[in-house]
């Protein structure tokens, strides 16, 4: 069984009102780096909340490795096991030192003192912001805020991080900073799941699972879904810059072996057609 299995979720934030999410059916390995996408409005964030239990399906069913979501008496498991980092850092830091930020999660689990400090100690170190241990979160760069929140999380062992948009308020080297994380804790098996507008964070995906209307429009490896440059384009979603590149290259009569994704991949093709 898939470590995240949704089946036909719909979900509505009125009874009367418009479904956000409209039969959505999605599956996530263990282990698996998947990035979800869409414009603004297409039930990215929902979905998202529905992998923790913060919201419900109205319709369907979710579960969490083997969890159904909608049952109470597992609600505080699935979200020990489903870490969720939002796209505002601030929201999520709540104390005045970041060590004893932190330690927030841990200590609601109730756990012994030595492994909340175990645990702070090897979250800080893992998102390389332990020597800030004794700072205040409000002296920090935005990157550094959003790798202290990740760090909260982290400290709570999960088994997965669902990342809603983490880089959304970030400058390029807070963006950086964070993704430079992601792929680590890829990297030490945690699953992930990444919600972005930034399509060069998307191609670093195993996966990439495309939602319009809140409906999966369609799903496949980086290459696969960003060489379907015009069902992408017909639903205004972007694709990466060098896959724009080699889009209109293509259209100019120049013919690539495979669709770029990087700059890097474009350059070395056309340094290879020009050479």
């Amino acid at each position: 069984m898939s470590y995240i299995s949704a089946s036909n979720v719909k979900f509505s934030y009125d009874e009367k009102g418009k479904n956000v999410l409209n039969g959505v059916n999605l599956k996530v390995n263990k282990g698996e780096f998947v990035a979800l996408l869409g414009h603004n409005g297409c039930g990215k964030s929902t979905m998202a909340k529905t992998l923790n239990a913060m919201l419900l399906p109205k319709e369907g069913v979710v579960y969490i490795d083997g969890m159904d979501t909608s049952d109470d008496e597992v609600t505080y498991e699935i979200r020990r096991r489903v870490g969720l980092v939002l796209q505002n850092p601030d929201n999520q830091l709540v104390a005045s030192i970041i060590e004893e930020d932190v330690a927030f999660g841990p200590e609601n689990l109730g756990l012994e003192p030595n492994e909340i400090r175990r645990r702070v100690d090897n979250a800080l170190k893992a998102v390389d912001m332990y020597e800030y241990r004794t700072h205040a979160p409000h002296k920090l760069s935005g990157g550094q805020k959003q790798r202290v929140a990740i760090a909260g999380i982290i400290a709570m062992e999960p088994s997965c991080i669902v990342f809603d948009e983490p880089t959304a308020m970030l400058d390029p080297n807070g963006r950086e900073e964070v993704m430079r994380t992601i792929k680590t804790l890829k990297e030490k098996g945690i699953t992930i799941v990444l919600i972005t507008h930034y399509m060069d964070e998307a191609v670093l995906a195993d996966r990439v699972i495309v939602m319009d209307k809140g409906e999966i429009l369609t799903e496949g490896t980086p290459e696969s879904v960003f060489s379907q440059v015009n069902l992408l384009k017909k639903h205004s979603l972007d694709v990466p810059q060098a896959t724009e590149l080699a889009y209109k290259l293509i259209g100019a009569g120049i013919r690539f072996s495979k669709m770029p994704l990087t700059a890097y991949e474009c350059v070395d093709f056309l340094e290879g057609v020009l050479s």
